[in-house]
């Protein structure tokens, strides 16, 4: 697996470089084809044993992070997020500044603070990142206005369980890989597309269709788990460890009823545990995908996550594996998927 890898590697929305020199590295010498489209996106090619369809396979790269706005006085960093990241998960969590300079991410102490403050959510108006410098020529010499700031997070596995940062979407970038992986062909040809800015405005899937014009897609994606805490079992999204998440419908796209309908007879087929995701909100590249030039029927398959769009979320190695499992699977099927 490369999700220890992908998921430590700092790629926010736009600034995907180090994530898809590693992902190129490891599977140029395995497909057919490389390429990287003039807005960054990573796209891979297998050829298929009869190629009557063109098959994507698609996940995207980027991660929510942050973007230094202004270097102050006294040494500090304001910023700005990259992407939905709420600022209550962001107060006292070390930094990555341009993938190198370390900081950590500060607000008033509790004992500081006014009643009406603690009550209230910091904004990032409020929170500063500090990188150890006293001066703003002293910081000016590390970090510049636009620089990129990610979370600096390690990954962990234990007792099935993986910790780490970016599982939206490194988790999907991690499929992608493994079915790369393999040595047999499939009887489509297999585009597979590492997408870059999808957490701000789903870019990169947009510049997609002129440039392959596929049958049909499957994108592959880290979503919402719901078995938080202190939240209702009926207002859960996913639970860990139940499988894959298959969505039939999210924010701008109702997903194309018969992909929908042949994920779940293909998972059902070869007994691969699944899930539905029971809960419509967020968005993926398949609602861009369908609105696009000719238009690209799609579905979604995700890895449930806890805790994503900040510092540390939670993933079952077996759900992984199951996403792998039932992906792999679909290839198998060939011509008989979603005819």
């Amino acid at each position: 697996m490369y999700l220890k890898e992908l998921t430590e590697l700092d790629g926010v929305s736009g600034d995907e470089g180090r994530v898809r020199d590693f992902i190129k590295e490891k599977i140029e010498s395995k497909v057919d084809g490389v390429k990287v489209d003039v807005l960054g996106n990573l796209i891979a090619f297998k050829k298929g044993t009869k190629s009557n369809r063109k098959f994507l396979l698609a996940a995207h790269m980027d991660e929510v992070g942050f973007m230094v706005t202004n270097v102050e006085d006294d040494g500090t960093l304001s910023f700005a997020p990259v992407g939905g990241v709420d600022p209550r998960v962001v107060v006292g969590k070390h930094v990555r500044i341009k993938g190198e300079v370390p900081g950590v991410i500060g607000y008033k102490a509790i004992h500081l603070q006014k009643r009406n403050e603690i009550l209230e959510s910091p904004k990032y108006e409020n929170l500063r990142i500090n990188i150890g410098a006293s001066s703003k020529d002293e910081a000016t010499q590390k970090v510049e206005i636009g620089d990129y700031v990610s979370f600096a997070t390690d990954f962990r596995c234990e007792n099935s369980r993986a910790t780490g940062k970016a599982f939206d979407d490194r988790a999907g970038c991690a499929v992608l890989m493994e079915i790369i992986e393999r040595s047999e062909r499939f009887e489509d040809d297999i585009y597979f597309a590492f997408l870059v800015q999808e957490e701000t405005g789903l870019r990169g899937s947009a510049v997609l269709f002129e440039q392959l014009q596929p049958n049909l897609a499957l994108v592959i994606e880290g979503t919402t788990a719901g078995d938080d805490p202190g939240l209702p079992e009926h207002q859960w999204a996913t639970h860990l460890g139940d499988g894959p998440a298959i969505t039939f419908m999210h924010r701008g796209y109702v997903v194309n009823k018969k992909i929908y309908e042949s994920i779940l007879q293909v998972a059902q087929k070869y007994d691969i545990k699944h899930q539905p995701k029971r809960r419509t909100a967020g968005g993926t590249d398949a609602a861009r995908l369908a609105k696009t030039g000719g238009g690209v029927p799609a579905g979604v398959i995700s890895v449930p996550a806890r805790y994503i769009h900040s510092p540390l979320s939670v993933i079952d190695v077996d759900d992984f594996k199951n996403t792998v499992s039932l992906v792999g699977k679909i290839l198998e099927e060939g011509e008989g998927f979603a005819r």
